[in-house]
């Protein structure tokens, strides 16, 4: 456990300070519950964006987690989009020591592909882009108790890769959440996202309007305000197991 010192106090054992790194791949105001929820409970958060040039380096012993955001990339075009490989890197190097993980959409597309499994639309092409129910399978009812209505914002999904569990679907996309060891995670859909965010989505994403499985915006509206507390408030209990207190 870290101990608070008082500034005029010393000690022989510096307290180390705990970093989260969370991987970006867009402009878009760091607003999100993971942000906040990191911000508010004290741990060095640190934004790094590889698509722009930022370099991910070593992983050093003071990262105790990491969030891989959602984009627009597609995860196996890592010859028109090399910073994936960067990402990759990183991915394996969390594996390998543990570091709890989240992936998110893209993210959890990435970790996906990074273990081998297959990512891409689905015969079709559906889209889910709205508010949509989540239902948990026999292994992921530890993190998900029961149905919850969820943020999503995309066509692509991944398969489970080999040695994962899967932990959530839905009724378009039967692969929404995976566990891999016991330390990373990979979600399809978006519970970061606040009703401020999913609002500048609704500009930002409005050519998916139309397309199969895209919910009106009054559909939208409608299930945002009667489902958003719900999903935040399941959201940062999901993070306080998965990543603690720097306390802890």
């Amino acid at each position: 456990m870290l101990i608070t010192l008082n500034k005029k106090e010393k000690t022989s054992e510096e307290a180390v300070a705990k970093r989260i790194i969370l991987i970006r791949h867009g402009d878009d105001p760091p607003d999100d519950r993971a942000y906040t929820y990191f911000q508010q409970n004290g741990f060095d958060v640190e934004i790094t964006r590889p698509y722009k040039g930022d370099v991910l380096g070593d992983l050093s012993d003071d990262v105790v987690g990491t969030v891989i955001y959602g984009g627009p990339f597609n995860v196996f075009e890592t010859d028109k989009h090399p910073f994936l490989n960067d990402e990759h890197r990183w991915i394996e190097l969390c594996i390998e020591n543990q570091v709890p993980m989240l992936g998110i959409c893209q993210g959890a597309q990435s970790i996906a592909h990074t273990l081998g499994a297959k990512v891409g639309p689905r015969e079709g092409e559906p889209h889910e882009f709205g508010y949509y129910q989540l239902y948990p399978t026999e292994a992921g009812a530890d993190i998900l108790s029961q149905p919850i209505a969820v943020t999503q914002a995309h066509f692509h999904e991944f398969e489970v890769p080999d040695g994962g569990e899967l932990l959530a679907y839905s009724d378009t996309f039967p692969q929404q959440a995976f566990r891999y060891g016991s330390s990373t995670y990979g979600f399809q859909f978006h519970p970061e996202v606040t009703i401020e965010g999913f609002r500048r989505w609704q500009t930002l994403l409005s050519f998916n309007y139309g397309r199969p499985g895209v919910q009106t915006v009054d559909e939208q509206n409608s299930l945002m305000y009667e489902h958003d507390e719900a999903q935040a408030e399941w959201f940062y209990e999901f993070l306080d197991k998965l990543f603690g207190k720097p306390t802890d």
